[in-house]
């Protein structure tokens, strides 16, 4: 049966909102899919102060902020609909939201974009609030994507989804273990621009600077590494603990930027090692897929455990969290299982999402 969703994602780097509309066929319990139209509506500086912003803002302010947030996806959901005529073909929206609070600890995590404020503008049947059921059943809440990788891509054992925040997925006979690795763009980004830059392209300014050695080791040394998982960051952990270290070691930023890279790709090939990952592919998604300088570092790296690093195509590279989002809501919207409790660490699965409709009866 085909199933045709739209899926939208808001990542930590705050480089806009990704919205792919897909067509999800199951076939006996395979999954395909084929992503039909997609786009990243680049948020505008207001935006992008809001978002960062919100965490600081009073109660009333920031439940404002979660309905004006799910008016303006619901808006551009409406754009994206017009400009691809994808009229009365869209059966269900799955939307993540933004990132604002992650504290597993407390059994809370929060992301912006209300869900009913979506259905509410268009008319679509609407899920949200993904994360929060296995959070409240004892799990870190992320990654949520390795059910979408086990699903869509059965045949693959290693997966690394390079965004805000790097976080990898490995298989091991037929169960599946996932956590968030690193900071990763959100911290690239706010390094390129100290040189005028939104991200380094292709770490091409990267590429001309030199490891500092005290600074790799000193962020090679804080005490999230030493975790085993389940485990997940909040993008403060990026932002607010390793980007001071960086600018207090007074380096230039070509040095920095090095520096932080060679981080990354030693963190994640840290976390092969920890694994026991042998012989065997890695898919690489997300806009540090495009970083050519950091993927060839961390080939380097891997060559010794035969991991072969595979960039996959441009349009999976660039948006295979939303369309894992759209899967998710459509394995929630069928009452399926969303979350592998062996992932987050739950006391059990658990179906994730809460729904939102948006038609009358």
């Amino acid at each position: 049966m085909v199933y045709r969703v739209i899926g939208v994602m808001s990542g930590s780097s705050l480089d806009g909102l990704d919205i792919v509309f897909i067509e999800l066929d199951d076939s006996g319990g395979k999954w395909a899919f084929n992503i039909v139209c997609a786009d990243c509506i680049e948020y505008g500086s207001e935006w992008v102060e809001k978002l960062k912003s919100a965490r600081h803002l009073n109660a009333f302010d920031y439940l404002a902020l979660h309905a004006e947030y799910g008016r303006y996806i619901g808006e551009r959901i409406n754009a994206f609909i017009e400009a691809n005529n994808l009229h009365h073909q869209v059966q269900l929206i799955a939307s993540h939201g933004h990132t604002v609070f992650h504290t597993p600890g407390k059994k809370m995590t929060a992301q912006l974009g209300d869900g009913a404020a979506i259905a509410a503008v268009t008319g679509i049947n609407v899920v949200s609030d993904m994360r929060a059921i296995d959070v409240a059943l004892g799990g870190q809440g992320a990654p949520i994507v390795p059910m979408g990788e086990k699903l869509l891509w059965s045949d693959t054992n290693y997966f690394l989804n390079i965004g805000g925040i790097a976080n990898a997925s490995f298989k091991k006979n037929d169960s599946f273990i996932a956590y968030d690795i690193c900071p990763a763009n959100r911290v690239l980004n706010m390094l390129a621009q100290l040189k005028d830059k939104p991200f380094d392209e292709d770490g091409d300014i990267a590429k001309t600077g030199n490891v500092d050695i005290d600074l790799l080791v000193k962020l090679n040394r804080q005490e999230y590494y030493r975790q085993p998982p389940p485990k997940a960051l909040a993008n403060e952990f990026g932002t607010d603990v390793l980007y001071p270290e960086i600018l207090s070691a007074g380096l230039p930023v070509e040095d920095a930027l090095r520096t932080f890279t060679e981080h990354i790709a030693e963190q994640v090939c840290g976390a092969f090692y920890d694994m026991e990952a042998g012989k065997g592919k890695l898919l690489v998604t997300g806009g540090g897929a495009f970083n050519s300088f950091l993927i060839e570092r961390l080939q380097s790296m891997l060559n010794p455990l035969a991991v072969e690093v595979v960039v996959l195509g441009k349009n999976v590279v660039e948006y295979k969290e939303a369309l894992v989002m759209a899967l998710l809501g459509l394995l929630r919207w069928r009452e399926e299982n969303t979350v592998m409790a062996s992932v987050t660490g739950a006391s059990r699965d658990s179906i994730g999402g809460a729904v939102w409709i948006g038609l009358e009866a």
